[in-house]
C-alpha cells in the first residue's frame, strides 16, 4: 500500500467521481483508476460501487476511509513536527475559536505574536463550543480559545485567560435604554434574541434567567454574534452578550447596559490536549498567549 494510492482513494471518495478527482490531483484519469484498482486488489475488497461515471463508497470503503483519514492526520503531524523541530519560528499553528472571540480577542493576540514571530503561519477554524473541544481532542486543531473554560472534560486541559462580563444590548427606544444598569429580573417580559439550542452562550443566559425565576421568551435566534446584534439593532428583541464583542463599536440604534443583581460573567481561556504533546510552534504560541493575558491583567489591575 502506497501513500499515493491513499491520496488518490481519499480524493475519489470525497468527490465521488474519478474524472473530477483526477483533475483535482492534476493527473490522468487512467492513473487514478489504476491506483484504485491496485489498492482494491491488494486489500481483496471493493472500496467503491461503480455507477456510470460516478462512484460511491461501499460499507467497507467507508470504514477504510475513516482509518485512512486518521492515518493521514498522523503522517501530516509527523511532517509538521519534523519541520518545526528544525525551525519552530516557521511552523504552523492550528487555532479554533468561536464567533464571540473572532472580532477582537483572537486578532489582537495573533497580531502581537506575529510581531515577535513574523514567519509563523496560521490555520484558523471557527466553530461552536463543543465542536472546538472535539477538534482539539481529535487533533484537528492544536488548541482552541473559548468561553467558558471546560472543567469536566478529561481529554483537554484548559486555563482561564480572563473573565468577562455579559451585558444587555437593547434597542435605543427600549423602555430601559436610559438606565445606568439593569437587574436581570427587569427583562423577564422582554423578547430575547439568542443563539439556537446547543450553543453555550444560550445556556449561560438561560441558566442566569432561570436562577432569577423566569424563562426567557426567545423570539428570534442567530447563529453568530453579528446576526444577533443585527436583530437587536432592528428592534426585534434584546439580548445578553459578552461585553468584548462590543469593544470596538455598538450596532446602530442600540445601547449597552451593565447587568447587576446578579452580574453575569463567563470565563475565557485556551484548551489544549492532554493525551498528546503539542508541537514546538504551538507550544511557543500557547506560552505567549498565557503571558500576554497575564501582562494585560496586571496592567488593568
Amino acid at each position: 500500500m502506497e501513500l499515493r494510492q491513499i491520496q488518490y482513494f481519499m480524493e475519489v471518495a470525497k468527490r465521488e467521481h474519478v474524472t473530477e478527482a483526477a483533475a483535482a490531483l492534476h493527473v490522468a484519469q487512467s492513473a487514478v483508476s489504476r491506483q484504485i484498482f491496485n489498492l482494491e486488489l491488494e486489500l481483496g475488497v471493493d472500496l467503491f460501487f461503480r455507477e456510470g461515471r460516478n462512484v460511491r463508497l461501499t460499507p467497507i470503503g467507508k470504514i477504510f476511509l475513516e482509518h485512512m483519514e486518521d492515518a493521514m492526520t498522523v503522517i501530516e503531524n509527523a511532517k509538521r513536527e519534523v519541520d518545526e523541530y528544525l525551525d519552530p519560528e516557521k511552523g504552523t499553528i492550528r487555532i479554533g475559536f468561536p464567533s464571540s472571540l473572532a472580532a477582537y480577542t483572537l486578532p489582537t493576540v495573533i497580531s502581537a505574536f506575529s510581531r515577535e514571530h513574523p514567519d509563523v503561519k496560521y490555520q484558523l477554524r471557527q466553530g461552536s463550543y463543543h465542536s472546538l473541544i472535539d477538534g482539539v481532542i481529535k487533533g484537528e486543531i492544536d488548541m482552541a480559545l473559548l468561553g467558558p473554560v471546560p472543567r469536566e472534560e478529561k481529554k483537554v486541559q484548559g486555563n482561564i485567560l480572563f473573565t468577562e462580563k455579559i451585558v444587555a444590548l437593547l434597542p435605543n427606544r427600549h423602555r430601559y435604554a436610559n438606565n445606568k444598569s439593569l437587574k436581570l429580573s427587569q427583562l423577564r417580559d422582554d423578547s430575547f434574541v439568542l443563539f439556537p439550542g446547543g450553543y453555550i452562550l444560550r445556556d449561560i443566559i438561560m441558566d442566569a434567567c432561570q436562577q432569577q425565576g423566569f424563562q426567557p421568551n426567545v423570539s428570534f435566534e442567530g447563529e453568530d454574534i453579528d446576526a444577533i446584534k443585527g436583530l437587536v439593532s432592528a428592534g426585534l428583541g434584546i439580548t445578553l452578550i459578552p461585553e468584548i464583542t462590543l469593544i470596538d463599536s455598538l450596532p446602530r440604534q442600540t445601547v449597552k447596559i451593565p447587568v447587576i443583581d446578579p452580574g453575569v460573567t463567563r470565563t475565557v481561556g485556551v484548551i489544549v490536549p492532554t493525551e498528546r504533546e503539542m508541537l514546538p510552534t504551538a507550544k511557543l504560541f500557547h506560552a505567549f498567549l498565557n503571558e500576554f493575558f497575564n501582562r494585560l491583567g496586571s496592567f488593568q489591575n
